[in-house]
């Protein structure tokens, strides 16, 4: 972590440019940075939730990324996956002088009338992983989540070489991110193997309804070759200790081991691939979603601008109805390189 919280000082400190970056602002005096964050604009900060290892971990590295680069936050919120919470965080940043707002709505569709006024104040907003369906944001800052379905269809399909069965635990369909990944990977299925039978299985990101989903779906189907958990974070471990139970858990390589594909990276599921006991995840950046997080939104309550386009991280801006959009990129993570020290999930809490 040292190491890295180094790398991200020293970016800021360089002034990090990202191809078609445009401003009217002079850059060098971001060079600056002071432990207290004295002469930085503030910065509202909320939490969404503190329930899942993904966002446990995200909580991390704003803290850690925070102090690093002296920035100026007001006392970081969390509004506990509850809109109205985060409303009234929203509006205690208002209050206390935040010039630009970080946040990540678990509910998409009801933040739309407190980013329609925190624009008419001029509060630029970061919305972190999650795609608001309306309101003005500055930047979304987020991965390409339509890739995280293709992708583990992809490895699950070749798995199991086109033919059988695999369960979808599928997020909450009036999110952005369990939409794209349920569309992509339905998507992937129907064209690239359609001799796989899907079940979808609707979960609301909770998992004891996954586990009785899949606790039917067994029931029903035994010879079910493969699992696809759009959160890791949620799904992983009670559906190994559903398969446990059931003398179902057998290692990568043997007889009966049922394919399984997560989507977070974090470090359990790292763990989980190191024993077989599944076969990858896609690793959803928590380290780079705090990162350009607060890199965006110091640059909005600076008033400077970006345009659609490649960036220098290996990742591409591109076009919204009501803003902007990072997608940084998101490895799928097997047994090849589950040890590779850049994935943050081998990294966090060190």
């Amino acid at each position: 972590m040292k190491r890295r919280s180094s790398r991200i000082a020293a970016s800021a400190a360089a002034l990090v440019v990202l191809a078609g970056f445009a401003t009217a602002c002079n850059r060098g005096s971001d060079s600056t940075t002071a432990a207290s964050g004295g002469g930085k604009p503030k910065l509202g900060i909320d939490l969404p939730r503190a329930d899942s290892d993904f966002w446990n971990s995200y909580a991390q590295y704003i803290k850690s990324d925070v102090s690093s680069q002296g920035l100026n936050t007001l006392p970081t919120s969390n509004s506990q996956n509850d809109v109205t919470k985060l409303v009234a965080n929203v509006q205690v940043f208002e209050n206390t002088g935040a010039k630009a707002v970080v946040m990540a709505p678990q509910d998409t569709g009801a933040i739309a009338s407190t980013l329609d006024a925190l624009a008419g104040k001029k509060i630029p907003v970061v919305s972190v992983d999650t795609r608001p369906d309306q309101g003005q944001v500055y930047m979304v800052v987020r991965a390409d989540n339509k890739a995280y379905g293709t992708k583990a269809c992809e490895f699950l399909g070749k798995q199991l070489g086109g033919k059988g069965k695999v369960a979808e635990f599928q997020g909450s369909l009036d999110s952005i991110n369990g939409r794209d990944r349920s569309e992509a990977f339905a998507s992937c299925m129907k064209s690239e193997f359609p001799g796989i039978q899907v079940f979808e299985l609707p979960t609301e990101w909770k998992g004891d309804v996954a586990s009785a989903k899949l606790q039917s779906t067994l029931a029903a189907n035994p010879d079910l070759g493969g699992i696809y958990m759009q959160a890791g974070g949620a799904f992983l471990q009670p559906t190994l200790a559903l398969l446990q139970q059931k003398g179902l858990l057998k290692p990568v390589g043997q007889p009966g081991h049922i394919a399984i594909v997560s989507n977070d990276g974090i470090p359990a599921e790292f763990d989980a691939i190191r024993k077989g006991d599944i076969d990858a995840t896609v690793s959803q950046p928590a380290d780079l979603y705090a990162k350009y997080a607060l890199f965006y939104a110091e640059a909005a309550a600076e008033g400077k601008t970006f345009q659609p386009g490649a960036t220098d991280h290996q990742s591409t801006i591109i076009s919204l109805p009501n803003g902007l959009e990072d997608q940084l990129p998101a490895p799928l993570v097997t047994k090849d390189n589950v040890d590779d020290k850049t994935l943050w999930g081998n990294n966090v809490g060190h």
